[in-house]
């Protein structure tokens, strides 16, 4: 891991991932993805195991190459959106507290999935949502690439240096790295290479994000 990025007195930001951070999708990801496989008779834990570290197009590519892509695609996003109707979805512990305590305009999501779906499982686990959302229609690029943080910290009108990436994959924490934010990583038993700071659940960085948040440090921060 390396330090702590300085600059607190400023106004700070904090940029969420979702499934994975904020969001316990797991299980659903891991169903939606089996049935797909199971439409074009392909073994559902090869085709996750190429889901976990690709994009949808790029997994269609490795498991499928003889299909047309985008039938691929409508499948999935047909499967994905009966799933966030009728799936069963839980916040990791500590998320609704921690994200009701946060001020207004102080936070937004970026999220690899669309904004309809994110939507839809923060209704069913009673989440607050923030005004701004960054998911994957709203960029070209998307993570690892810095765009989505970029343009969430465009979209409240932060500095990168000001903003505190929360993330649980190493695409995500690329991402907010090339973005030049701080970056925390959360519900891993080991740390992401290249955190500034990792923590085993998002529970455990509830009291540090709030105090980035309001520009201090934690006591743990400062050692």
């Amino acid at each position: 891991m390396i330090g702590d990025s300085d600059g607190f007195g400023a106004k700070k930001f904090v940029l969420f991932d979702v499934d994975g951070t904020l969001i316990d999708a797991v299980d659903n990801q891991r169903r939606v993805w089996g049935v797909w496989a199971q439409r074009y008779g392909l073994d559902p834990d090869e085709v996750y195991r190429v889901a976990l570290r690709t994009r949808p197009m790029e997994t269609f590519a490795q498991v499928a190459a003889g299909r047309d892509a985008q039938e691929c695609l409508a499948l999935l996003h047909e499967l994905e959106d009966e799933d966030v109707r009728s799936g069963v979805y839980g916040a990791f512990e500590g998320v609704a507290e921690l994200l009701e305590a946060l001020p207004t305009g102080g936070w937004a999501l970026v999220t690899s999935n669309y904004e309809h779906r994110v939507r839809g499982r923060f209704a069913r686990t009673g989440l607050p949502v923030p005004e701004i959302i960054v998911d994957a229609a709203s960029v070209a690029e998307g993570k690892p690439s810095p765009v989505p943080y970029l343009l969430a910290a465009q979209r409240l009108g932060a500095a990168p240096q000001d903003c505190l990436v929360v993330e649980d994959a190493p695409t995500g924490v690329l991402s907010g790295l090339r973005a030049g934010m701080t970056v925390w990583g959360v519900n891993a038993p080991a740390a992401v290479d290249g955190v500034h700071r990792h923590f085993s659940s998002l529970g455990e960085a509830a009291a540090d994000i709030l105090a980035f948040a309001s520009g201090t440090r934690s006591h743990a921060a400062r050692e």
